[in-house]
């Protein structure tokens, strides 16, 4: 009896799932001929008035709202990027020696490849979180949704949320970021790393007995929690610790931090009654 109630269940699910994929089967081959028929008007168009609607009003604009031309997709970014800069740019900074800093240089060259770039909102996160109402509409790691409190309570504790005084007070900052592969080793770049004013570090890419390397510096150490080092030994002394909070977990792991809580973790049986409601 028990093999019968096992087989009928089986038949039942298969069925439901050829009933799923014809489905979805019919739905793509819908989709694929709607596609050809709007490929097919679009190319048989003889003049720029016969083009579909859709394909007519599809329009850039930068930060300003004038809208772009067709070197930038819909999106508003440049669609060929090459190593050229802007005539204008490269006139303004022409006098400068190679590796010099550059005042304002980094920011012009993203408004030339993204003219709606714009920057009004600070570095990092600080008391004014909540005047940033698009950040606040999308849950992490595009936005802040639902974290106001933990967000909050964080920077209740934290209150320092800027370089230090020595790097905002600089007209220009040189910023270097160093990557985690092993195209460094043997290369002896580390005193060039280590001449820019700002030595930005990911996750926990090694540094002591690789300074030869990869230098001695490390203004930034941007990571995320199953990145991170685990002991803050580990850490460089008068470096920056920044949290890339990709889901909301990350949020509650800083505030563990922070406020030096210890992080319980429930058995596997509370585990599976909560997933089961």
């Amino acid at each position: 009896m028990g093999l019968l109630v096992f087989v009928r269940n089986l038949l039942l699910a298969l069925c439901l799932f050829l009933v799923l994929g014809f489905l979805y089967y019919s739905a793509w081959k819908l989709h694929l001929l709607q596609w050809e028929e709007d490929s097919s008007k679009y190319s048989h168009s003889s003049s720029p008035q016969e083009k579909p609607v859709a394909d007519s009003v599809v329009l850039s604009f930068d930060s300003a709202g004038q809208t772009l031309g067709s070197e930038y997709d819909r999106l508003g970014f440049l669609l060929n990027l090459d190593s050229k800069l802007p005539a204008e740019l490269a006139t303004k900074y022409a006098n400068f020696s190679e590796g010099a800093c550059k005042p304002g240089y980094a920011s012009a060259l993203m408004t030339a490849i993204f003219p709606r770039f714009s920057k009004p909102a600070p570095m990092f996160l600080d008391d004014s979180f909540r005047k940033w109402a698009r950040i606040r509409e999308f849950v992490p790691p595009f936005g802040i949704k639902g974290q106001d409190n933990l967000i909050k309570a964080i920077l209740s504790v934290t209150k320092e949320y800027r370089l230090t005084p020595a790097l905002d007070s600089l007209r220009c900052r040189r910023c270097i970021i160093v990557g985690n592969g092993g195209v460094l080793a043997n290369k002896s770049l580390g005193s060039r790393i280590d001449d820019y004013d700002i030595v930005v570090r990911l996750n926990s890419a090694p540094v002591k007995g690789f300074e030869k390397d990869v230098g001695s510096k490390t203004t930034l150490r941007i990571t995320y929690p199953e990145g991170a080092m685990q002991r803050p030994e580990q850490y460089e002394r008068d470096s920056l610790f920044v949290l890339a909070g990709f889901k909301w977990q990350d949020f509650k792991w800083l505030k563990y931090i922070v406020y030096k809580e210890r992080v319980l973790f429930p058995k596997q049986g509370q585990v599976q009654a909560v997933s089961s409601r």
